[in-house]
């Protein structure tokens, strides 16, 4: 499992208490040393004991020489680099299991597209794991469902039995394309939702930004070949619920701040984990520009980061588009 954050170190908790050994690699020698003496990762889970069968180290060596399944959960930005080094300690057959829910910003790769990449995987031996996952959630169990799509029958099926908990229900999907779009693209509407919340608009709002969110989500699926059925499952609507509804959400939090007047450079200082809508806007905005695909609330989200919009602008101005039918038939 690399590497020891929030949602790293709450799927260690999952595939351990389903009964799997969980080498958690941290890179922070006092968390490493108080998982082990105190099963606690006094970092980002202070309050929840982790399993025995979880054990840390600072080194990825040993871990990945073992592992079966290399558990990747780390900011997408980050994992080119990171897994760079550590790919040639894996076994040839290991199965990698991305965690993460963005979308490189200078290549416009989804991740599991950076993990065949970098790691010289083949697709069936990458899996995919999607869906409304609040890490503090999940850490106390409270019952959840997440998706785990892979390319591969056998390989889903695999992660889905090794993560299948009583509190975690995991079902699989082929659709690894929507999948990962469904996972990067709400955490750019759910900045949108945060600045709703932060300027004191209500629930009609909310749904409203909710539903045409989902509405260019697969409009940009589609024009990648993803399955439309994906989207209003567990990966597409399910996440998009929860990343926009929950104060524990980090994206919704950063557009909570950004709605309330603090500038981008602001929240980024006060805010210690990362909010993956912040990078992923601008490549998914270009991947929809070169797709000839409209994406009104992505396109506003990303003037407000980079061009210094206020929210209550960008408000105004996806109010006063061209109106329009709800549904345009598919040609």
């Amino acid at each position: 499992m690399l590497t020891a954050g929030s949602w790293g170190t709450v799927f260690a908790k999952v595939l351990a208490d389903a009964g799997a050994r969980v080498d958690l690699v941290a890179r922070d020698a006092d968390v490493a040393r108080s998982i082990n003496e105190r099963h606690v990762n006094p970092r980002y889970l202070p309050s929840v004991r982790l399993p025995d069968l979880v054990r840390a180290t600072v080194n990825p060596e040993p871990a990945l020489a073992r592992a079966q399944l290399v558990v990747l959960a780390v900011p997408s930005q980050a994992l080119r680099s990171v897994l760079g080094p550590w790919a040639a300690l894996a076994a040839p057959d290991a199965i990698y299991v991305s965690l993460m829910k963005g979308v490189e910003a200078a290549s416009r790769l989804r991740m599991s597209q950076v993990i065949a990449a970098v790691a010289g995987a083949p697709p069936e031996r990458i899996a995919v794991v999607s869906g409304p996952n609040l890490a503090h959630e999940i850490a106390v169990e409270h019952p959840a469902a997440t998706v785990v799509a892979s390319a591969s029958a056998r390989t889903a099926q695999t992660v889905q039995a090794a993560c299948w908990t009583p509190y975690f229900r995991p079902y699989t999907n082929a659709d690894v394309i929507g999948c990962e779009l469904g996972g990067a693209v709400k955490n750019v509407i759910a900045l949108a939702a945060g600045m709703l919340e932060g300027m004191g608009f209500g629930t009609n709002s909310q749904a409203s930004l909710i539903t045409r969110g989902l509405a260019e989500t697969v409009r940009l699926g589609l024009a990648l070949g993803a399955d439309p059925m994906t989207f209003a499952g567990l990966a597409g609507l399910g996440d998009l619920v929860a990343t926009c509804g929950s104060p524990l959400s980090r994206n919704r939090t950063f557009g909570e701040k950004l709605g309330r007047g603090l500038t981008l450079t602001k929240v980024e200082a006060e805010q210690r984990q990362v909010a993956e809508g912040v990078r992923s806007c601008r490549p998914l905005l270009a991947m929809a520009d070169q797709l000839g695909v409209s994406m009104p609330i992505t396109r506003q989200v990303e003037r407000v980061l980079y061009e210094g919009l206020p929210p209550l602008e960008a408000v105004k101005d996806l109010m006063s588009r061209e109106p329009g039918p709800e549904y345009r038939p598919a040609p």
